[in-house]
């Protein structure tokens, strides 16, 4: 057990380097683009530490995820509004055909 070569300790100092750099600008640049990103949200109105939590509740609350009515149930519903008046019979007619056409 001798000591390396010098050219072992070189080339493991250059590699060490050039992988020290590497993490330090990957670094950088997250912060960067964090901060970036942040004062974007912040200029549009919205807080970029709730950000994810506000547009999951937002989400949550809409529509968009309740599964799609049946085509039965939106032309049940067209012939309750037709008897209510709330439709006339030329719009339920085109509604239907709408539903109908897909």
């Amino acid at each position: 057990m001798g000591l390396e070569p010098d050219g072992f300790s070189t080339s493991f100092g250059v590699i060490f380097g050039l992988v020290t750099a590497v993490v330090i600008v990957g670094f950088v640049v997250i912060i960067a683009l964090t901060i970036r990103n942040a004062a974007r949200v912040r200029n549009s109105g919205h807080d970029p530490l709730t950000l994810q939590t506000d547009l999951a509740v937002k989400l949550l609350d809409s529509e968009a995820l309740t599964p799609a009515k049946s085509l039965e149930s939106r032309l049940l519903e067209l012939d309750a509004l037709l008897a209510k008046g709330t439709i006339t019979s030329d719009e339920h007619a085109a509604a239907r055909a709408r539903l109908l056409a897909g």
